[in-house]
């Protein structure tokens, strides 16, 4: 039995081909399955990359609507608003599951808004988002 082998010119596939009984001339590809093999680690891979790309931007809308809360939130009380109300406009604006602190320092309100990310592992992570408003009623009253 002789065998030889054989590179395709500028394919890279090769390819086996021996002598086989009654004089036949057979030959083999020896990448077959190569496409399947290579799909399959790639699939997996793309899937991957989608899901974390998707994780990214639902952490990012979350994280806008964290800091809109809390200015929301900051405008309410500097105008005065009672504190449930100005904890339901921060609420409002606030992603689900988030918490809000609201505290005045001196002539600064200040609203903390908090909200965990949903995601597995090390993708879970804590949003927040803070912002300060001067109270109105500090407006005026040195004069």
């Amino acid at each position: 039995m002789r065998s030889s082998e054989s590179v395709g010119r500028g394919t890279g596939r090769r390819s086996v081909s021996w002598v086989g009984a009654g004089g036949r001339v057979r030959s083999r590809s020896t990448d077959r399955g190569a496409v399947t093999a290579e799909a399959a680690m790639a699939v997996p891979v793309l899937v991957a990359f989608v899901l974390v790309l998707v994780w990214a931007l639902v952490a990012a809308s979350d994280q806008i609507r964290c800091v809109d809360a809390a200015r929301a939130g900051a405008r309410a009380a500097a105008r005065s608003e009672p504190e449930a109300e100005v904890l339901s406009a921060a609420r409002a604006a606030a992603p689900d599951g988030a918490h809000v602190e609201v505290e005045r320092a001196g002539e600064l309100w200040r609203v903390r808004v908090e909200s965990p990310a949903p995601g597995p592992g090390a993708l879970a992570l804590t949003l927040s988002a803070e912002a300060a408003a001067l109270a109105e009623d500090t407006i005026g009253a040195d004069a």
